[in-house]
């Protein structure tokens, strides 16, 4: 992706190496992926920004452990990783209260750094798409917050670890991102390449659309009323419809001649990965389709090429809900 030198967007909040605070609640979106992430920073020079690994064992034995603790206090782990409305984040009220917000930064990252720059850059051009989609449809749209951090955060939806992947709490209207899971998606599931980082960030712009448009508050109310099948299987389309919306945005952004030789393929391997079936495959070595919920990688790579293709937000229509 020729991402060097464009607009960095203003609505990057950078406290890596420090904490944010801030209460109420709401059930986002977002990727999860099993596993520990290592501490990282970008690399020199090519087209693919990656960490270095870490955490290694000592990660690992952590990990089992907490699965073991969730599991006795009654908690699904699996579904706590889900981000698009798992039990991670709480599903209380949807008033968020902006004060008493700290911060407290021990080790900052510096304030020019690649990485920062490369999500800058890709956060500032999904503004540019979705002003231009929101303005032909007579609408203002409400550009979110994206907070950099590194291990542990609170956000609106909740406390949340490096673990848990990046997400996007309605409650907030920020999307949180610790940059090693680019490291863990290219190491761990051999998603490697800046366009496949890009289609990340550019699905958790499209929770937030979501947000905006009221799917993701309908789905938040109408959860809490049906059984897990059934919220498993409405969190399905709720995460095909914001890889969709990413998929609008690669069309959008390759019309600009942004996107170089591969870069659709990485974003289409990187959905394909992290379906479903590919992640329980992986870490399990067998697959439970009851327990889907983000999709299968056929189905999260088709509906991501078809917003790709057709560029309009009426082919992203998932059938979460009637209209949408």
């Amino acid at each position: 992706m020729r991402w060097r030198g464009r607009r960095e967007s203003s609505n990057i909040e950078d406290v890596r190496g420090g904490g944010s605070n801030s209460g109420g609640g709401g059930n986002g979106g977002g990727f999860r992926i099993p596993g520990g992430l290592g501490r990282g920073r970008t690399g020199g020079g090519g087209r693919r920004l990656r960490g270095r690994s870490g955490g290694g064992f000592g990660t690992i034995i952590m990990l089992v452990i907490a699965f073991f603790v969730l599991r006795a206090c009654g908690l699904n782990p699996l579904e706590m990783l889900a981000g698009g409305g798992g039990g991670l984040v709480s599903n209380q009220s949807d008033q968020f209260s902006r004060t008493n917000i700290g911060t407290r930064v021990r080790e900052r990252a510096p304030a020019n750094d690649e990485m920062k720059q490369f999500v800058g850059v890709v956060l500032a051009e999904t503004e540019n798409v979705w002003h231009g989609i929101f303005k032909q449809e007579g609408r203002q749209y409400p550009e979110p917050r994206l907070v950099m951090f590194t291990s542990q955060i609170r956000s609106a939806c909740g406390q949340a670890s490096s673990a848990t992947g990046p997400f996007y709490c309605p409650g907030d209207s920020k999307i949180y991102l610790d940059t090693d899971f680019f490291d863990t998606l290219a190491r761990q599931f051999d998603a490697s390449g800046d366009f496949a980082n890009a289609y990340v960030i550019a699905h958790e712009v499209g929770h937030h659309v979501q947000n905006v448009i009221g799917v993701l508050p309908k789905f938040n109310k109408l959860r809490r009323s049906l059984g897990k099948a059934e919220a498993n299987q409405m969190s399905v389309r709720v995460e095909l419809q914001a890889d969709c919306f990413a998929g609008i945005w690669a069309h959008y952004t390759d019309q600009k001649g942004l996107l170089e030789r591969g870069d659709l393929e990485e974003a289409l391997n990187a959905a394909t990965q992290i379906g479903d079936d590919a992640i329980q495959k992986r870490t399990q070595g067998y697959v439970v389709p009851e327990s889907f919920n983000h999709g299968t990688s056929e189905q999260r790579k088709t509906w991501f090429y078809r917003g790709y293709e057709s560029s309009k937000l009426s082919q992203c229509n998932t059938r979460v809900f009637e209209g949408y």
